[in-house]
């Protein structure tokens, strides 16, 4: 396992969000752990993590389908993510795993399985994302840098409603961070 240290803000190198933990387990999966405290209450983190407007401003794809447990959904990219990113297998494969409305939401996309647990607190919401990845681990850096920076996307739009475009948001900075970690 890889501990958390504070990772740096890549465009001013101030403290920001922690890092995500990455484990690689005995049968040769990986998984990424990663934690973040929002503002918003949970009923407003579950809407961010399930409804397509919301997903549109963090998630460089769409859920369609029924938003029930063991539903088949299909997992399209967004237009632009296609366009910037020259990405050739546009739509996806998922299951709805978990829906637990407002706690846990649990779903496989492609070959990864991710688990979004939201707990109330005085403060807000915490929220856990666990993603277990299988074997891709000769890329879980460039993993870990997509899911730090939706993470980012996410937490300011429920605390914010007002979150920079998706689309200008850039993971390699987090790439250079993970592949450092990981070496």
């Amino acid at each position: 396992m890889i501990n958390r240290p504070t990772e740096l803000r890549p465009d001013r190198n101030q403290p920001t969000h922690p890092l995500g933990e990455i484990a690689r387990h005995s049968d040769g999966t990986t998984s990424l752990r990663f934690e973040r405290e929002l503002a918003g209450s949970a009923k407003r983190a579950w809407r961010a993590l399930t409804e397509s407007e919301q997903l549109r401003h963090w998630m460089p794809c769409d859920i369609v389908g029924p938003r029930e447990a063991s539903a088949e959904v299909a997992t399209p990219f967004w237009d632009e993510v296609i366009a910037k990113y020259g990405i050739e297998d546009t739509v996806l494969s998922g299951r709805i795993v978990t829906w637990d409305p407002p706690s846990t939401f649990a779903w496989e996309w492609d070959d990864e399985l991710l688990t979004f647990r939201l707990e109330p607190n005085p403060a807000g919401t915490h929220l856990t994302l666990t993603v277990d990845l299988g074997d891709k681990s000769p890329e879980v850096h460039q993993v870990a840098a997509g899911y730090h920076m939706c993470l980012d996307q996410l937490c300011a739009l429920v605390d914010t409603d007002d979150p920079p475009p998706f689309i200008d948001a850039d993971p390699s900075p987090y790439e250079t961070i993970y592949a450092a970690l990981t070496e």
